[in-house]
């Protein structure tokens, strides 16, 4: 007598059948319908959902008045291509982000399919306005996996055999005040960070050769590492200093995750450029590339855009999502969530000498296993074991899952019916 296969058995196999290993599977779940917090998978078992389709349904699933906007675009046109010809939709959408974020004056805005789309064309416009072609990103960032987003990528673990990677991009260590203070004060160790950026511009690249310098203000895949306030202040008064467009990654902390519409709107500090994707379309694919008007206006014709930019089905999902997230008050819901996790976590943290540090913005929080209270120690004691595991796991997806045993990271869906 054989075991008999449940419906999402089924499915994982025919999935390892007809998929290629190099597609993340992080967990053997499946899913059949979802809402609010919750997803029913194949054999009907309730899941709380606390991946949030990572990080892209802030507003829950399935909100009503999303799904009714999709149906109603729906059954006028899928797809002209805004190239050929104008619609309402995504108008409408640019001048609702334009008005929601704008950045520091008249604002204009680029709508595509994908974050990683998002950051190409955010390099391609501030190479355009600056007629430069250097690019500084930061350790443990994460921005995509498309060319030049994976090389902005740190992880080596995501881009395996994929080189040569992208030219004149170049890597400087992301300030983490937990994992490398050694003691200082913050401000000792913002002035630290500062002056690492002086000395990068004599031994590494002159800021005339850099276009722009990219930066997470909350790092996503980095374990949601919060750049200091300061920090980020001293980096956009170096790119004033030298002409660099300064570029706010925004894909994973926006529309309410950190408590605000846009995480760097805690820092009172403001982006050349920025770029936008996940919870603005409650999973429909649609991103944005905003920025200011005198630079955004720099890019060439047809130099950036494509076929499907801005779907007019995803830009009125993504509409009537921006208006929900007002209605129910998405950034109060944010930094109650915050409180709530950020409180059980410090209780965690006093009781368990595993956890070293408590960190994040609003609902993006996060805990990080340490061992002997050492904040390096998992990155150095134990680095070849977690080296050597990344590269026997099978499938890749595998990999994710190692990294996250270390930096659990919560992101929830939020049922808000």
């Amino acid at each position: 007598m054989t075991d008999q296969l449940t419906k999402s058995q089924e499915l994982i196999a025919r999935r390892k059948a007809a998929v290629p290993n190099g597609v993340g599977m992080f967990n053997y779940a499946t899913a059949a319908k979802a809402d609010g917090a919750t997803i029913i998978d194949e054999d009907q078992r309730e899941l709380i959902d606390f991946a949030g389709g990572i990080g892209v349904v802030n507003a829950g699933h399935c909100p009503p008045p999303v799904v009714k906007a999709i149906q109603e675009q729906a059954a006028k046109f899928l797809h002209v291509s805004f190239n050929v010809a104008s619609y309402e939709p995504y108008i409408a959408l640019c001048e609702k982000l334009n008005t929601l974020l704008p950045h520091g004056g008249p604002t204009k805005t680029l709508l595509v399919s994908t974050g990683a789309e998002a950051v190409e064309n955010a390099i391609k416009i501030a190479r355009q306005a600056t007629k430069r072609q250097g690019v500084l990103c930061f350790t443990d960032a994460f921005h995509g996996r498309t060319m030049m987003a994976m090389t902005l990528t740190s992880k080596v673990g995501y881009k395996p055999d994929c080189g040569p990677f992208a030219p004149e991009v170049y890597r400087t260590q992301f300030p983490n005040f937990y994992r490398y203070s050694a003691g200082r004060s913050e401000a000792d160790f913002v002035k630290a960070e500062l002056n690492r950026l002086e000395e990068l511009s004599h031994n590494t690249v002159a800021p005339e050769n850099l276009a722009a310098i990219i930066i997470e203000t909350v790092q996503g895949e980095g374990g949601f590492n919060v750049a200091p306030e300061a920090y980020l202040k001293g980096l956009r008064a170096f790119c004033d200093k030298h002409g660099i467009l300064l570029i706010f990654d925004e894909i994973q902390s926006g529309f309410g995750r950190t408590g605000a519409w846009s995480a760097y709107e805690h820092f009172g500090v403001v982006p050349d450029i920025s770029t936008w994707a996940k919870s603005l379309g409650s999973g429909m694919p649609i991103a944005a590339v905003m920025g200011k008007a005198e630079i955004m206006d720099k890019a060439g014709p047809s130099s950036i855009g494509g076929t499907y930019i801005g779907n007019p089905v995803s830009c009125a999902a993504a509409l009537a999502t921006l208006k929900y997230m007002e209605e129910i008050d998405i950034n109060a819901k944010g930094r109650h969530v915050g409180s709530v996790i950020r409180k059980r976590f410090e209780k965690m943290k006093a009781k368990h000498k595993c956890i070293g540090d408590v960190r994040g913005l609003g609902a993006m929080m996060a805990i990080e296993f340490v061992k002997n209270g050492d904040p390096l120690a998992t990155r150095c004691r134990h680095l070849h074991r977690a080296d050597e595991r990344l590269r026997q796991a099978r499938p890749r997806g595998d990999q994710r899952r190692y990294r996250e045993e270390h930096h659990p990271r919560v992101e929830p869906a939020r049922d808000q019916r």
